[in-house]
């Protein structure tokens, strides 16, 4: 049981994991493309960790090689939020939050190849749960097919994205980590601000944010980056690795939830999708507990 101080840790946690089910929506909420939408994010993001590091007194310095690291990881998580907000652009936010489910399936895959070690079975036949949830989806939906695509692709991303910063954070304080790979994000979108606006890919969409725009854009920031990030930094003090991970799990459900009720009908999809959906995020949320009773660990307990 938990403790009352726990509890509101605890639902504390929900409640970061329900703003970043948000993000998708808030995609859907601008007018300015995704490539620029990513930029502005990023770019606040980086101010407001940089304003955090100097109250906190914290050095800003890193080996060289490690910035290196960062700056690239930066580059992967730019892409990764592009082509997040380009499904729900595309298709729905639904169908975003649908293949994003599968980032922590992906990360079982690339992991074990990072740290060397044999991938597990277990983890493979989940693997396979999912991607029929996805064969379930991409069949009765072929219409959102790009946006879904787009979506495994961000996911995929998100995972390589993860895997990278579980190395890092074991030697580089979280916050210089996230500060460095703002930075490369910043770099790299305006990188893609500039070739989009070049080429002429926008698509009408404008890159100039209009006022509504500033106000979803700070949100992202500052709430979904800045301050969820650092929160849940923090409550993985009090909580263990497992139980944050299997609360994370649930940011598709609260998404797609969200979605439906800020959307309505827009948001409607087939009662396959759902099915599909629902197989999806059954794999992601058997992972966790099936691999904790194979491997013999304890997990999702309260730290004391």
């Amino acid at each position: 049981m938990f403790s009352p101080t726990a509890l509101r840790s605890y639902l504390h946690l929900h409640f970061l994991v329900l703003i970043w089910g948000f993000t998708a929506i808030v995609g859907l909420m601008v007018t300015i493309s995704p490539v620029s939408l990513v930029f502005y994010r990023t770019l606040f993001a980086a101010v407001g960790l940089g304003v955090i590091i100097f109250f906190k007194q914290k050095q800003f310095k890193a080996d060289s090689r490690d910035m290196i690291r960062m700056l690239l990881v930066g580059f992967i998580l730019s892409a990764h939020w592009m082509l997040f907000f380009a499904s729900a652009r595309v298709s729905t936010a639904s169908v975003c939050l649908a293949g994003m489910a599968t980032t922590s399936l992906w990360t079982s895959l690339i992991e074990p190849l990072v740290n060397k070690r044999s991938v597990r079975p277990l983890e493979v036949g989940l693997g396979i749960l999912a991607f029929a949830g996805l064969y379930v989806v991409f069949k009765f939906e072929f219409d959102h097919a790009l946006g879904l695509a787009l979506a495994l692709a961000s996911a995929l991303l998100a995972a390589m994205f993860t895997v990278a910063n579980s190395r890092l954070v074991q030697r580089i304080d979280a916050y210089i980590i996230t500060f460095y790979e703002m930075i490369g994000a910043t770099v790299f979108s305006l990188f893609f601000v500039m070739i989009f606006e070049w080429q002429g890919w926008s698509n009408g969409e404008p890159y100039i944010p209009v006022a509504k725009d500033w106000i979803w854009i700070l949100f992202l920031a500052f709430i979904c980056t800045v301050y969820a990030s650092t929160m849940a930094t923090q409550l993985m003090k009090q909580f263990s690795a497992y139980l944050i991970n299997l609360t994370i799990n649930l940011e598709p459900v609260y998404g797609i939830a969200l979605a439906f009720f800020f959307f309505g009908e827009k948001e409607r999809m087939t009662s396959e999708f759902y099915m599909g959906t629902l197989l999806i995020l059954l794999a992601v949320l058997l992972y966790p507990m099936l691999i904790n009773t194979v491997l013999g660990k304890k997990g999702g307990e309260v730290r004391k």
